[in-house]
């Protein structure tokens, strides 16, 4: 569904908004639950019609369709049942197989929209959310909209038709019998509706408390490594065991005020139920009500008002389905902040010219990053930035992926202003190797070609070569269809390094940005990495962070930042006979006494 479609203001009308693609299976599914219920309230005026024949015999009113013999009357009623029964059964089976298709498909729409919706979402929602709750919401939140779905929606329609059927029914029947009947019937909905607003803001909680569990487990299982080298595995039962409790505590709770509902129902339906049996055989043997007719009405009695106890259990699916809905809908309606951008930008056309103009970011009010930072990187040209830890440099890589939105200044690519440009245009046109390396649980090959899904296992091995992963990769157990395992946890530092620079290699942007791409390599890996990045980097814009001075040492320019400023620049040569900072740490790395650096 479009996110520009109008979306209803409470939860329960928005989850209806996604069945507007499936009309015909709603009616079809409303059609077969409406014709079971009526099916299946045929069996206590079958058993009436019984009774009226073995009571009145030839007087029954099945005789008055000609058919005089009782043994006759019988067959006929047993023919009926058999059709009824069937019926019922196909009608069933029916309305269970749609409305369950109808709840997968409406949970499918929903998923893939908040997946697709939160995908769209800055980096900062997500550095300050966590990925447990997140996965709750995708995961747990959207199972409950199907169990409420699957079963809460016939249960309604059903309840519905017995109230118009039976209470029709009664008022025909004997008027001043079925005012008692029903009787309970106000109470039982006053009561259904109140515990309903009673309810709420406790299952609210529940969810509340499983997402902070879930959170709590998901960190767990990603830093697992770490909770064994610290021994730290006994803290951690604790802790998940004081989330869980607090979930048990919630939900118990919750579902003990739940389960107080059916049993005070039943005694509202005991005043319907008596009434009906009191009075009822006081008319049948005072004879102004017919035998057959009270037989069906005791029965009718029950199935009118028993399956409002089933409110219960409905409003407990509601209840838990509508708090889910909540913390879905609040995602959903989560703004994107970043503009999108409307110029398109074809990736042969691009020239690679890179300008900062004045730029001024901060992650917090107050607390600026980088300050008014102007710098120029021409076309095909590679410039390096150094810096000390938090100084800026990642940064400069985030505003211009468009991470971030900068909050004053201009960035241009090739003379245009990077957030007018087509946002997966801009993206596509820059390959960007961080220093923290991800890779998908899946094959070597996959984690090459991602991004570059149509490539060829030929151009793989040549980005690989490239690179300088081919020989490592041959050596794995099963060479490119080596699984990785989640995170490339098989895998070490340098290696993961070296199949990231593969996939940018594949993926050929004309525009570079290495982030500490060769932190994690030995110095032979490494002197052979700057090999290929001296390939890699012919006639393309190149932008290199590097702790490492010694992998800039050839760039066309270098930039010094601290404290979100620009201190130097020039070649490292001319940085070098500054004596400035960069001068400084070059000594550090180096050991080579250049003179006495300026304060």
């Amino acid at each position: 569904m479009s996110k520009k479609t109008f979306q209803p203001k409470y939860p329960f009308l928005r989850l209806l908004n996604y069945g507007n693609s499936y009309k015909n299976q709603i009616w079809q599914a409303v059609i077969c639950s409406i014709l079971n219920k009526i099916f299946d309230l045929a069996p206590p005026v079958l058993i009436g019609a019984a009774v009226d024949v073995v009571v009145k015999k030839e007087d029954s009113l099945i005789a008055q369709w000609g058919i005089k013999d009782a043994f006759g009357q019988l067959l006929v009623l047993t023919f009926f049942s058999l059709i009824i029964w069937g019926l019922e059964s196909i009608f069933e089976y029916a309305y269970q197989r749609l409305w369950r298709n109808l709840s997968q498909n409406i949970q499918h729409d929903l998923r893939i929209e908040t997946y697709s919706h939160l995908q769209d979402l800055e980096l900062a929602y997500f550095e300050e959310s966590s990925t447990g709750n997140l996965m709750a919401i995708l995961n747990d939140d959207i199972n409950q909209l199907e169990r409420f779905l699957d079963v809460g929606a016939n249960e309604i329609i059903q309840v519905t038709v017995t109230v118009i059927i039976i209470g029709s029914a009664f008022f025909i029947l004997a008027p001043s019998i079925a005012w008692w009947a029903v009787l309970p019937m106000p109470l039982i909905i006053w009561g259904s509706i109140w515990f309903q607003k009673f309810l709420a803001p406790r299952y609210a909680e529940v969810r509340e408390t499983v997402s902070v569990l879930s959170g709590q487990l998901s960190n767990n299982l990603s830093g697992i490594t770490t909770i064994k080298s610290f021994t730290a595995e006994t803290y951690e039962v604790g802790r998940i065991t004081r989330e869980s409790d607090a979930y048990k505590i919630k939900n118990t709770k919750a579902s003990t005020f739940s389960a107080a509902f059916v049993p005070l129902i039943r005694i509202l339906i005991l005043i319907g139920f008596v009434a009906t049996l009191l009075l009822g055989g006081l008319e049948a043997i005072a004879g102004r009500l017919a035998i057959g007719t009270y037989s069906t009405m005791v029965f009718l009695t029950q199935r009118l008002l028993w399956p409002l106890t089933r409110l219960g259990q409905t409003l407990d699916l509601y209840q838990r389905s509508m708090a889910s809905t909540n913390r879905v809908m609040n995602l959903l309606d989560t703004p994107i902040t970043i503009h999108l951008g409307d110029k398109p930008l074809s990736i042969e056309s691009v020239k690679g010219k890179l300008e900062l103009e004045n730029v001024t970011f901060a992650y917090q009010k107050n607390f600026p990053v980088l300050q008014n930072i102007s710098l120029k990187i021409p076309a095909g040209k590679t410039i390096g930035i150094v810096g000390s830890t938090g100084s800026g440099k990642s940064t400069i890589v985030k505003l211009l992926l468009r991470f971030y939105e900068f909050q004053s200044g201009k960035i241009t690519l090739d003379g245009i202003e990077i957030n007018q440009i087509n946002l997966q245009d801009l993206r596509r046109a820059i390959g960007l190797v961080s220093q923290d390396i991800f890779l998908f649980h899946g094959t070597v090959a996959e984690n090459i070609s991602y991004g570059s899904f149509d490539a060829t296992l030929s151009e793989i091995i040549a980005a690989a070569k490239i690179a300088e992963a081919d020989d490592f990769i041959n050596k794995l157990p099963q060479g490119y269809d080596t699984i990785v395992g989640e995170r490339g946890q098989k895998l070490s530092g340098g290696q993961k390094q070296r199949i990231a620079i593969a996939r940018v290699v594949l993926k050929n942007p004309p525009i570079l940005i290495l982030d500490e791409a060769t932190s994690a390599v030995d110095n032979e890996t490494e002197a052979a990495i700057q090999k290929s990045l001296e390939k890699i980097t012919q006639n393309r814009t190149t932008i290199a962070i590097a702790h490492r001075l010694s992998t800039i040492r050839n760039a066309d320019c270098i930039y010094v930042i601290e404290y979100g400023k620009i201190i130097e620049f020039g070649r490292h040569e001319e940085l070098l006979e500054k004596l400035g900072i960069y001068a400084s740490l070059w000594q550090v790395q180096s050991g080579l006494k250049l003179g006495r650096s300026k304060k």
